[in-house]
C-alpha cells in the first residue's frame, strides 16, 4: 500500500487573546489577521498582515459586512490605496 500526500488546504491556526481572534499564516508563526468576532462574524476593526509581518490591509466590519474606509498597504507597509465601503 502506498502513501499518498494530500494537497488539502489546512485551516489557519487561530486563537483568541483579549477578545481578539488572531489567525496565523501557514507557517503557524506570523499573524495573518487580527480582529474581534461577534456572533461568528467579524465585527469592528480588523487588520491583515503579510508573512513578513508588515500590514497588508485594514478596515472595519459591522456584523460581518465591510463598512467605512479600508486601507491597502504596499509591501513596505506604507499606505497604497484607500477604498470607501459605504
Amino acid at each position: 500500500m502506498e502513501d499518498k500526500k494530500c494537497n488539502e488546504v489546512k485551516d489557519k491556526k487561530q486563537e483568541v487573546i483579549d477578545g481578539y481572534t488572531i489567525k496565523y499564516h501557514a507557517n503557524g508563526k506570523t499573524v495573518w489577521s487580527k480582529g474581534k468576532m461577534s456572533e461568528g462574524k467579524p465585527d469592528g476593526y480588523w487588520e491583515w498582515y503579510r508573512a513578513d509581518g508588515k500590514i497588508k490591509r485594514s478596515g472595519y466590519f459591522e456584523k460581518g459586512d465591510p463598512v467605512g474606509e479600508w486601507v491597502t498597504y504596499d509591501s513596505k507597509g506604507d499606505e497604497y490605496k484607500t477604498t470607501n465601503r459605504g
